[in-house]
């Protein structure tokens, strides 16, 4: 049952508090092998682990009761664990773009899902992270989901699974679709299959991955593995299934008046595909967060199967592990399903680093950072100079101590023109019509209250504000197709 308006005000955050200490607690008391033995200077190699549209539904980050992740708690607790990172955009391409070249959206002009960035007239030669390392001689190695699926980047690597063409290998699905029984629903869809779990696409892409961690590394390498799942439709083996028992699964906590105080234009985008009240009035609400749940415990398998090769293998001392979602992910929080929005649920991504004589084991940063972090923070870290062109902001300070002050807060942008803001506190939004939502995270940590037309916060509004971008650049060219993975998946308003 989800829990009502007036107790989660009262005990929301302090659940997610308490949840969240004992999660990480427990994680603490299982050390890995790697981070024990770390080489004099630290290593050279990178285990660079992306999941797909994964939110802060880890144990570590307390963002669900029920969650099971024992892999992602027991890595985060061997290294920094961001607990305030936010992505550049809240949507695949654009999010994962932008990380990987370290160009913010409204330099590119990527800001869609249709937009592939060898298209932009302004990054279409951008020296991206692996190409980056492999010209200061690093092989950089992948499999799986890193760059938007519909748009591979050969010229990055010097090898890829399944194929330098397609990044991601197919999976099994229900014999009858939709398997959620809610017809309209889409890739919106969730259900058990009964193929073995070695027919999954991401249990591949971890066996690959761990075929190159079981060989001595004997030159630089920057090792991608990018897992699908919790990514749409939501088809997993049904003992992932198992774990969650419909009966005594938990809902988000919503307030069904959340949208009363918002612009007209969040409104839109949070009901425009009508996903909440379709699912809602087909009761499969729960269906719904147990089959996210499945698909979250089934990436966390996979992740540790990796992890486990690491800690075993000849090379485990040797690399920093940087592990990250491309964005957060809505399940009827503001009445809204899936990311395509400036809230909480959308921004709030998962970015945690365990990196042997850099980071100390149990470090979390509460900073607002981003994705467009990561650049710049491992070519800090591996001593190699960082290109002109990358405008994010390195995180090694906070991976020596996660608690070093930070005066900015952090930018999303969906769609041209509009923004949000998130730093500690507060989260600031100004769309391209001019109107605002702001939220005080230290009352209402789920958003439920916008401040923004009250006048005693307009220093707060002013200050936030700063931050905004100066120019924004004109929207990069669209692809044949709609370069959403599934359909269904709408543009910026």
């Amino acid at each position: 049952m989800g829990i009502g308006v007036s107790t989660c005000v009262r005990n929301g955050d302090t659940i997610r508090a308490m949840l969240t200490r004992r999660a990480f607690l427990a994680a603490s008391a299982a050390p890995m092998v790697w981070s024990q033995t770390s080489r004099p200077g630290g290593p050279r190699n990178v285990l660079f682990i992306a999941v797909d549209d994964l939110n802060d539904w880890i144990g570590c980050m307390g963002g669900h009761p029920q969650t099971k992740t024992p892999n992602l708690d027991r890595l985060a607790a061997q290294g920094v664990l961001f607990t305030n990172a936010h992505c550049a955009a809240p949507l695949c391409n654009p999010s994962r773009a932008a990380l990987m070249t370290g160009i913010r959206p409204t330099t590119s002009g990527v800001y869609e899902n249709n937009q592939p960035f060898r298209q932009s007239p302004i990054v279409k030669d951008a020296v991206t992270l692996p190409s980056h390392l492999r010209a200061h001689g690093y092989r950089a190695i992948g499999a799986g989901k890193i760059y938007h699926g519909s748009y591979p980047d050969p010229r990055s690597w010097d090898d890829y699974w399944p194929s330098q063409i397609r990044n991601q290998p197919p999976s099994p699905v229900p014999p009858v679709l939709p398997a959620n029984g809610v017809p309209g629903s889409g890739n919106l869809d969730w259900g058990p299959v009964d193929n073995p779990e070695e027919e999954m696409g991401d249990h591949g892409v971890a066996t690959w991955t761990i075929n190159q961690l079981s060989r001595k590394v004997t030159e630089p390498l920057f090792l991608a593995c990018g897992i699908y799942r919790p990514h749409l439709p939501w088809y997993v083996p049904k003992k992932y299934f198992d774990l969650f028992p419909l009966s005594s699964i938990e809902l988000p906590s919503v307030n069904e008046n959340d949208l009363e105080d918002v612009p007209p234009i969040a409104q839109q985008i949070a009901t425009r595909q009508g996903d909440h009240k379709r699912i809602t009035s087909a009761g499969r609400w729960r269906e719904a967060v147990q089959g996210y749940l499945a698909s979250i415990a089934f990436a966390d398998a996979q992740i540790g199967r990796v992890l486990r090769a690491l800690e075993t293998g000849p090379n485990a001392r040797d690399f920093h592990v940087v592990l990250w979602s491309d964005h957060g992910w809505h399940l009827g929080e503001k009445l809204h399903w899936r990311k395509f929005a400036l809230w909480e649920e959308a921004t709030h991504n998962v970015l945690m680093m365990a990196s042997p004589g850099v980071t100390r084991p149990g470090g979390r940063c509460t900073r607002g950072v981003n994705l467009l972090d990561v650049y710049p923070t491992l070519t800090e870290v591996l001593g190699v100079p960082k290109p002109a062109a990358v405008e994010g902001e390195s995180l090694v300070r906070f991976l020596k101590n996660p608690t070093a002050p930070k005066s900015t807060p952090t930018l999303t942008t969906y769609g041209r023109g509009n923004h949000s803001l998130r730093d500690e506190r507060w989260r600031y939004t100004r769309y391209k019509d001019g109107t605002e939502e702001l939220y005080d995270h230290q009352s209402d940590p789920l958003e439920w209250k916008n401040l923004a037309s009250e006048a005693r916060h307009a220093p707060v509004k002013q200050r936030m504000a700063g931050f905004l971008p100066k120019s924004e650049a004109a929207e990069s060219p669209v692809a044949r197709g709609n370069g959403n993975e599934g359909g269904g998946e709408p543009t910026a308003l």
